[in-house]
């Protein structure tokens, strides 16, 4: 005689479901992670870091009893500055990534230009289709 045994087995497993919801979580991360922010927050150091030095090459000629008076006018000079240039670090910041992009975008399309040309040198059917390519777009701007 024979008997059959059902066991319902569940069809996902939770484990699973767990590493699936922190891999969409850290695609999303990274999706709301803007470079211009920090390349902003970058130039911001450098410009407090800036004032600091200069702050302190003044206040090193000063006397020591002022020496406490001097570091809390330094620093509200420094967040005085992050506070004031904020704005303009942040479209600097969206000035150079774009420009760097466009930049990048450039020299992938000649890479990719010369390795086209390359192709065609060696293979005449590439080159009768650029050729026709070229004659096309020829004919269009006329």
């Amino acid at each position: 005689m024979s008997s059959f045994v059902n066991v319902k087995y569940p069809a996902h497993h939770h484990g699973a479901d767990r590493v699936e919801a922190v891999i969409v979580a850290g695609q999303q991360l990274r999706h709301g992670f803007s470079g211009a922010r920090g390349l902003a927050t970058l130039l911001l150091s450098a410009v407090a870091a800036a004032v600091m030095v200069v702050a302190y090459q003044v206040m090193d000629s000063v006397a020591e009893g002022h020496l406490l008076v001097m570091w809390v006018g330094l620093w509200c000079v420094a967040f005085t500055a992050l506070a004031f240039f904020a704005g303009a670090a942040r479209r600097i910041a969206l000035r150079t990534r774009n420009g760097l992009n466009a930049w990048s975008r450039s020299l992938a399309e000649a890479r990719a230009d010369q390795r086209l040309w390359a192709i065609a040198k060696a293979d005449a059917r590439v080159m009768r289709d650029l050729q026709a390519a070229v004659l096309r777009d020829e004919a269009q701007t006329r």
